[in-house]
């Protein structure tokens, strides 16, 4: 087992944590970006406004959306990229909230992965004066991206922590995890009720 892992990114359409309107995926085998996704989702109804704030930051809006496959309809293309991949995301609790709400409103499972935060271990491993995505990705030479773009941010991501790994000589993303002091916790999937 080399560093393989799957690094994703969601954008939003509002401060609804559910209101899922693009993802971005990078597929990481053995220390090296082997495939890449991203695709715009028709948020859940009910969490589908787009405020200005939202489309200011990544562009997307609610016409672009309009044909785009639900959350219901995506998740499986969602679940199958990623597999028994560790996550990791550039401010997972971010994209974790909203892969967990996302799923709580439409009724559907989460796929029970594990995840990391490249944030936590940026801080651990690079001295920086700023932690966000772009000054980070900066500091291991992969510049000039599209920020807020999904799949840009997803791609910047998983090359934070190629860089890291490589850095810290770990051979797998729990080691570097260790190795660093940070956690790999696991997406909490309900447990349905017992039938009555």
């Amino acid at each position: 087992m080399g560093l393989d892992f799957t690094a994703i990114d969601f954008e939003t359409a509002n401060s609804s944590s559910a209101s899922a309107c693009a993802v971005g995926l990078a597929k990481v085998r053995d220390g090296r970006v082997v495939a890449s996704e991203s695709w715009l989702i028709r948020p859940p109804a009910g969490h589908d406004r787009f405020f200005e704030i939202n489309v200011g930051i990544h562009g997307i809006r609610e016409t672009d959306v309009a044909d785009a496959p639900t959350w219901s309809e995506q998740l499986p293309r969602l679940a199958a990229f990623v597999g028994d991949d560790v996550l990791v995301a550039h401010n997972a609790g971010f994209d974790m909230r909203v892969l967990r709400s996302a799923c709580e409103v439409t009724a559907t499972t989460p796929p029970p992965a594990r995840y990391l935060c490249s944030v936590h271990v940026a801080r651990k491993t690079y001295d920086l004066p700023s932690y966000r995505l772009p000054a980070v990705a900066a500091a291991v030479g992969h510049l000039d991206f599209a920020h807020h773009d999904a799949g840009a941010d997803a791609l910047a991501c998983a090359h934070i922590v190629i860089d890291a790994g490589l850095r810290a000589g770990a051979v797998d993303v729990v080691e570097l995890a260790m190795l660093l002091g940070v956690r790999i916790p696991q997406i909490a999937v309900p447990v349905a009720a017992p039938a009555v």
